[in-house]
């Protein structure tokens, strides 16, 4: 049976040419059509044109962590796996190198793999009166920060309508258990094992020594304001894209409906990721 790939591509990485080269090579031996995202298709100047998530059954992802941050952003909620690539040095949510790809491959094909399934946010900004304005999605974490001024934030995050805190901080992350080493953890964050669906929430330069990362569960609905408006209030997913806000507004974000699903390959664990990735790991091996 044949399967519709969809390819999203960093033209910036210096391997790309060469993971193409072999995907093109061995597509069709697998029984896979090729789909490529525009800019992807017009530097091969070849190909059929990836326009809807629609169109696919599963997505490879060539690059590194961005990358695969932007393809989920494609897919919009679709349920499409997708097959991270990386290009790059981290590739922390990537399922292979470009090292290990014809490998990877072979097995993807084959159907030794396994799909994990990854809680994501929803954001939205709220009027005074409740209205929603911009809307967000997520897989790492959602972000109010200051823009380009020296001041601090004041905020007071609820949670399910109770108050959490009141603080002074340059932001707040909120982030799923994916996203707990990213942004949170560079914040002083707590790593959380994706399979622990959780909402983490972690100020980032709080002014006080009161305040610490807060773990809740997934299905709390958080509320986000901010007093005093600076000139700038920025709200942003993934760092990838987003807004800012307004005079009156305040944020909301929750779990979305739609997980995202990543492709992962047997003898793959979060803490060999960890290990290799993170120099996470306990003493190292000593003499005697």
């Amino acid at each position: 049976m044949t399967q519709r790939l969809g390819v999203v591509g960093h033209l910036g990485y210096e391997g790309l040419t060469e993971v193409l080269a072999l995907l093109q090579r061995e597509a069709p031996r697998h029984g896979f059509t090729l789909r490529y995202e525009a800019a992807l298709r017009e530097s091969l100047g070849a190909g059929e044109l990836l326009s809807s998530p629609d169109e696919i059954d599963a997505l490879l992802a060539l690059g590194g962590d961005g990358t695969l941050l932007r393809s989920a952003r494609f897919l919009d909620g679709a349920s499409v796996p997708i097959f991270g690539v990386n290009l790059g040095k981290l590739g922390f949510l990537t399922t292979c190198s470009h090292e290990q790809f014809g490998a990877a491959f072979a097995a993807f094909a084959a159907g030794d793999y396994q799909i994990q399934s990854r809680l994501t946010l929803e954001a939205s900004t709220r009027s005074a009166a409740g209205a929603v304005g911009v809307q967000l999605r997520a897989l790492n974490d959602v972000v109010v920060h200051k823009g380009g001024v020296a001041r601090v934030l004041r905020m007071r995050v609820f949670a399910d309508d109770e108050l959490v805190g009141a603080f002074a901080a340059d932001g707040v992350v909120i982030a799923t258990p994916t996203g707990s080493t990213a942004y949170s953890l560079s914040a002083s964050g707590p790593i959380v094992v994706p399979s622990l669906e959780s909402l983490v929430i972690t100020p980032v330069a709080p002014h006080t020594l009161a305040l610490r990362p807060t773990i809740l569960p997934p299905e709390t609905v958080l509320r986000i304001e901010v007093d005093e408006l600076p000139e700038e209030v920025l709200v942003t997913a993934d760092g990838q894209v987003g807004t800012s806000l307004g005079a009156g507004q305040h944020l909301i974000v929750r779990r979305s409906a739609a997980p995202v699903h990543l492709v992962t390959l047997s003898g793959d664990s979060f803490f060999s990721r960890l290990r290799q990735k993170l120099g996470w790991g306990g003493l190292a091996d000593r003499d005697g």
